[in-house]
Parts: structure tokens; sequence; C-alpha cells
């Protein structure tokens, strides 16, 4: 079987990301990894880590440790570590954009991304609230942020809105369209023949039968009776403040929660050094490091790069499986 090529963004230049790609570059790895970046922050980064580091250009044979690949997208001015600069939003931007059009083009089976820093990009003047979004809109196909680690998986019902707004966005249309992309990426690219997910309520005790919300009643339940008639195994709605118990999680592969704050502190309390987010629903696997630029850790040469070696591994093991014969998902009983 072919070695899966990996397209491979740092990110902020000035944050970690650089420096979480130079250690990468130094693992043994079984796919090939080109990375979009500016090739002088990536030298920089190395030497400050004391590590080596060779670029070269993309090939198809393995990378031997300390050699990275790379497609060159550079820096407007020179990033020093710890001070991001909004003059290279549009390098940041351009290095997304470029490494998932080159998944979309086929020239790589999946993309893997470092942290972004959403503030200096949007000072940069380019409207951003996140990578999922843009690969989403670059694509044209509709998404779901999924976080996991070994414990949990957890997709979410809506991502970046202010509280207020989620109400009005948790409707049928968007749940059944959220929960179709959760059910295929479970089957499809976690090999999980007939995946069970648990979906949360809205409200505290999922809505206590009416008394603290009507949105489980009105919208959530008769969604999921639906789409049980369909075949899809389907839990809840339940109430969050219990759903994540030990005993009950090992009953679901994965939590549909409402909101961003609903499910993600309970993911990255169980194990966030190894969480990794992934975005379902494109056409190539995107794995990404579940944390931020950690502006204040930036050039010490002491960021835990667990998250980014789990995001490799993980998309590599998702391409690899796309490769696959697929088996069609089969309509199984209800539970």
């Amino acid at each position: 079987m072919a070695l899966p090529r990996l397209a491979l963004v740092p990110g902020e230049p000035a944050g970690v990301g650089p420096e979480l790609c130079v250690r990468l570059a130094q693992r043994p790895r079984d796919y090939r990894l080109t990375a979009f970046a500016d090739a002088r922050s990536l030298r920089e980064a190395a030497a400050r880590l004391e590590l080596p580091l060779t670029l070269t250009a993309p090939g198809e044979g393995p990378a031997t440790p300390g050699e990275l690949a790379i497609v060159e997208v550079p820096n407007a001015v020179p990033a020093t570590p710890g001070a991001p600069d909004a003059r290279n939003a549009a390098a940041v931007i351009g290095a997304l954009e470029r490494a998932a059009a080159s998944c979309l083009a086929g020239d790589h089976d999946g993309l893997v991304t470092g942290p972004v820093h959403k503030a200096v990009i949007n000072e940069g003047g380019i409207a951003y609230t996140g990578t999922t979004e843009l690969l989403a809109a670059q694509a044209g196909c509709e998404v779901v942020m999924m976080l996991a680690n070994d414990i949990v998986r957890v997709a979410l019902a809506t991502t970046h809105l202010p509280l207020r707004e989620v109400p009005d966005a948790i409707t049928a249309a968007a749940l059944e369209r959220s929960l179709r992309i959760v059910h295929r990426a479970l089957h499809d690219d976690f090999g999980l023949a007939d995946p069970v997910v648990a979906v949360l309520g809205l409200n505290p005790h999922a809505g206590e039968s009416g008394h603290l919300g009507a949105e489980e009643i009105e919208v959530i339940e008769p969604l999921l009776a639906a789409l049980r008639e369909e075949g899809m195994r389907l839990i809840g709605p339940l109430p969050a403040d219990t759903a994540f118990l030990p005993g009950k999680l090992r009953g679901y592969d994965a939590v549909l929660a409402m909101y961003h704050d609903q499910g993600l502190p309970v993911l990255k309390y169980s194990g966030f050094e190894q969480a990794v987010n992934i975005t379902l629903g494109l056409p190539y696997p995107r794995v990404a490091v579940d944390h931020g630029t950690a502006l204040d850790l930036a050039g010490s040469g002491r960021a835990d790069p667990s998250s980014l070696f789990a995001a490799a591994d993980a998309c590599a093991r998702i391409a690899r499986r796309r490769t696959m014969p697929r088996t069609p998902l089969s309509r199984v009983p209800n539970r």
C-alpha cells in the first residue's frame, strides 16, 4: 500500500506551531509529509531546539528523521516567537488554502494543521471564524467538528456561536445534517460497523420533560425517533451532566453536544495532550491539534508536541482507511 501523503501547516508562525512541526519531522513515520510553510520560520525553530532539519522538495520516497519536504509559503515579515504580526495573516491563510487545495486536487491524501491565532488573522484584514469553516467553504460542503482522544469522541452540533444564538441554531434540519455526517464518518473513517451516537439535550437535565425548556420535546426527540426508524443507533437526548460518566461512555462511540462548551471541557479534561480536532464531512481527512498558539511557550522549547503527533497519526490512519474498499452501512436494530 502506498504511503499516505499528508500536507502539514504549522499555523501562526509566532506561536509554537513551527517548533512542533520540527519535532514531528524528527519522528520515523509511515507516511509522507509536506509542510506548506515559511522555510525561515522552520529553520529558526530547528536552530532554537538544536535539532537537525533538512528541507527538501516534495518527493515520492519516505523521509528520514530530520528531513521535511516543503512547499514554500513565505511570511511577509520575519516571525518573532511570542509576538504575532498581523502582516503575516495572509501567509497563514494562504498556507491553509494551498494545502487544502492540494488535497482537493488529489496531490495529498490528508491535511494536518497546527494552531492559528484568530484575532491576529482578523487584525490582518481577513474575516476568519475558524479553520473548520474556512475549509468547508473552500470545499463547498457541510462539515462537523469532532474532538477526540483515547477516552471519548465529541462532535458539535454548533461550533463558534455566542450562547445567545445557540437555541435558534438547534433545528431539526441542522441536527439531521450533523448526525448523518457523524454517523457516516464513524463508519467510514473509524471503521465502526454499527456506530452508536449519544445525543445531548440543549437544556439542563435535557429539559426535564419540558419544565426546563422545550427544545428536547419539540426538536430533538422527534428527529432522533425518525432517524432510529432508518436504523441509526442513537441514544438521547441525554442530560449533559451525566452523559460523560465512564460507565455510560462505554455504551456509545461518540457524543453529539449541542454547543462548544457543553462537550469540549469534558474532553479536554479527560486527555488534553492527546486530543485532536477532526473535521468530518470534507472530501479529505483533516486533523488538527487541540490547543492554541501558546505564545507564552513559543521559542522556549517546552511546548508538548503530543497533540500534533496524535493528529498526524490519526490523519494517516483515516487516509489509509479511505483507500480501502468500503462496506455499505447496514440497517441495524434500534437500541
